[in-house]
Order: C-alpha cells, then sequence, then structure tokens
C-alpha cells in the first residue's frame, strides 16, 4: 500500500476518533446541564434554573402551562418563578430516560421530567412532562434555546395524562 494511502487513512481514522471523542464529551455535558437543572428546580433556584437556558430573547419554549409560548429569557424566568410559586413545602424534580445527540455546536435531546410538590392550597402535585431541547454550544457552554414540553392528551376525553405512563 503506498505511503500516501496509508497517511490518508490515519487521517480518517483519526479524524472519526476525535469526533467520537468530542461527541460523548459533548453529550456528557449536556446529561450534566440536565441534571443541573433538575437540581436548580428542586431547590427552587430561578437564578440557577436560567443558567441552563440561553440569556437573551431568542429562547423559545412551548410550556404546557399557558400561555401558548414563551419568547425570550425574561418571560420564561417569569414563567419558573409563577410555577414555583405555586408550590410549597418539599419539591422532588427528576429527570429520566434522557437521550442527546449532537452534531457540531447544536445538539438535541429529550427527557421524561417529574415533580411532586404540593401547591400552596395544600393538594398534591404529581406531574410527568415529555420534554424536548435544542441545545447550542456558546462560548464554550451548551445551553438550551429552544424548549418544547407536553403531557399526552387523551383525545376520546379531551384530557391530559398528567402521570403519563408508558
Amino acid at each position: 500500500m503506498p505511503v500516501r494511502n496509508i497517511l490518508l487513512a490515519c487521517v480518517v481514522i483519526f479524524g472519526f476518533v476525535s469526533a467520537s471523542s468530542a461527541n460523548s464529551d459533548d453529550i456528557a455535558k449536556i446529561k450534566a446541564l440536565e441534571q443541573n437543572l433538575a437540581t436548580a428546580i428542586a431547590s427552587r433556584n430561578v437564578d440557577a434554573i436560567m443558567q441552563s437556558y440561553v440569556p437573551d430573547e431568542s429562547l423559545f419554549v412551548f410550556d404546557v402551562i399557558p400561555p401558548r409560548q414563551y419568547v425570550g429569557a425574561k418571560a420564561f424566568r417569569k414563567d419558573w418563578g409563577d410555577f414555583l410559586a405555586s408550590l410549597k413545602g418539599p419539591l422532588k424534580y427528576e429527570v429520566t430516560d434522557v437521550a442527546v445527540t449532537t452534531v457540531g455546536d447544536v445538539g438535541y435531546g429529550h427527557s421524561i421530567q417529574r415533580v411532586v410538590a404540593t401547591d400552596t392550597k395544600g393538594q398534591p402535585v404529581d406531574l410527568t412532562t415529555r420534554v424536548t431541547d435544542v441545545y447550542r454550544k456558546l462560548k464554550g457552554r451548551w445551553v438550551i434555546v429552544q424548549e418544547h414540553i407536553s403531557v399526552p392528551v387523551d383525545l376520546d376525553t379531551g384530557k391530559p395524562d398528567l402521570t403519563s405512563k408508558p
């Protein structure tokens, strides 16, 4: 085999190994971002929650809480503040079934997220949502730039399935 072909093969193999390594590192960082977000929610820390999101008005979120959409970090910060103010006592927040893919400085993923708490009227809250996120790596740090939160709906009754069991 000519030396040129051997060098070309080495370059291709090194490129795949480097891309795979960078990709797995990025995926680990995004999964850590999701866990940090869950910890911030459980501790009711809106400043820490918002660290997971792009800090400007480009943020776009479809939430299960009206209105239909939130545009910008300022609007979504208020949504988080209002939601946390509607709960009292201990708050449990967990993220499971996290799946993430990255391509360069963009990524996307989905997870199941569950909150268990008590509302301000003393009623139990147990809400399981499906979350799809779009991530961007900005200045070396991954942030959520778009989020879609939903629950399944029974089309016969029109009622949401708030515990969303598979």
